[in-house]
């Protein structure tokens, strides 16, 4: 390619404009950087985020259901888990008494005890695991994702560390952590300020009332907190799915790019339709020739229509247009010696109803038997 080629078709040939052109570009990309982010984050965005495992998640509500799940499981089987807990702990301070202290006595009545409290324990932690799972599926669903795992410069950089701790995430959770101590503390004074005349008779009462009496007031605290947490969760629920949103806003200069990116160059998909239309129209002229008759309107409008006796169940439109494109199609059926008839009605008719490749519809057969009867008539007479 040469340079005169070049200045006869309009382009730069010095570097100067190149120069220019990229600048501009760099400029109008600092520009959009700044660009005030409007616009909902859309479906592809979105995806690729949760792609990276990042999803709006709710650590407190998923620590607030658990909590829920284990208080109210104790809350319905604490007579019976007591009972059983009892009945363990006194076989476990028996059973050494009946034998004599060895170290294999010592290792049997150690594995007793293990067995003992996991049998106690294992369905609050299996029942806790359950519940923390469910609370993350409902939530964000089955992400997995490997980036969250990779290492990260930003990680280990004090100055990004230094503003993680000052930056308004954290202030929000610092404010959360204080809200639920206050919360706390104040939902403890009620209860136990309120159960304190029976706690100071505990003094005047035998041990299993003490035991009943201090379980049901530490299960009724747990059951306050429990109510207190979930109300937390919720709204720090809503908070983060906010914060997500917010966060992955986009501005409208982002939102073009990711058009471009997804869906191609807005100018080369325009290029691509008008090449399909070509394309298409090539197609239809090549029909043309094959045509039986082409209804005209008259020069407005061209239809033409493909019809065999014995072959065909009535009449298929297999070219059609206007104006420029009706005039082509005259002038192809001309040149192929096809009939053109002018009937200005049925050509609208045909123009607007029928598609391509489409046979015409029952109220226009009457119309198109007399005009293929003439050309019939018109053929045989040609021939004669």
């Amino acid at each position: 390619m040469s340079k005169r080629w070049l200045q006869r078709c309009g382009h730069p040939t010095s570097s100067p404009g190149l120069a220019v052109t990229t600048r501009l570009r760099l400029d109008l990309q600092l520009f959009a950087d700044g660009e005030e982010k409007t616009e909902q984050a859309t479906p592809h965005r979105l995806q690729e985020v949760r792609r990276k495992g990042q999803a709006p998640r709710s650590a407190d509500l998923n620590a607030a259901v658990v909590m829920a799940a284990v208080v109210m499981l104790l809350w319905w089987t604490w007579d019976d888990f007591l009972r059983q807990l009892g009945n363990e702990l006194v076989w476990l301070w028996r059973e050494p008494l009946g034998h004599e202290v060895t170290a294999q006595n010592l290792m049997a009545w150690l594995t007793q005890v293990a067995l003992t409290g996991l049998s106690l324990l294992l369905p609050i932690f299996a029942l806790a695991m359950a519940a923390g799972v469910a609370a993350n599926y409902l939530q964000v669903g089955f992400i997995f994702s490997a980036e969250p795992l990779r290492p990260k410069l930003e990680n280990i950089n004090p100055v990004e560390g230094f503003k993680r701790i000052f930056s308004r995430r954290s202030l929000m959770e610092l404010a959360k952590s204080i809200a639920k101590v206050v919360l706390v503390g104040l939902v403890t004074y009620l209860v136990v300020s309120s159960d304190f005349p029976v706690l100071l008779r505990l003094a005047y009462v035998g041990a299993p009332q003490i035991v009943a009496t201090i379980v049901e007031v530490v299960l009724r605290l747990a059951v306050m907190v429990m109510a207190v947490f979930l109300g937390l969760a919720l709204i720090d629920f809503i908070f983060q799915r906010r914060q997500f949103q917010q966060r992955l806003r986009m501005s409208r200069f982002e939102l073009k790019e990711e058009m471009r990116q997804t869906e191609g160059d807005p100018y080369v998909r325009m290029r691509l339709r008008e090449r399909q239309r070509q394309l298409a129209r090539q197609r239809m002229m090549q029909k043309v020739p094959q045509a039986t008759v082409v209804i005209t309107n008259p020069t407005h409008l061209a239809v033409a229509l493909k019809y065999k006796m014995g072959e065909d169940n009535a009449p298929t439109v297999v070219a059609k247009g206007a104006d420029f494109l009706a005039r082509r199609i005259i002038e192809k059926a001309r040149a192929s010696n096809v009939p053109v008839v002018e009937n200005p009605p049925l050509a609208q008719a045909l123009y607007r109803s029928v598609k391509i490749d489409q046979e015409i519809p029952a109220e226009l057969y009457q119309a198109m038997a007399e005009i293929l009867a003439m050309v019939y008539r018109l053929n045989r007479a040609a021939m004669s």
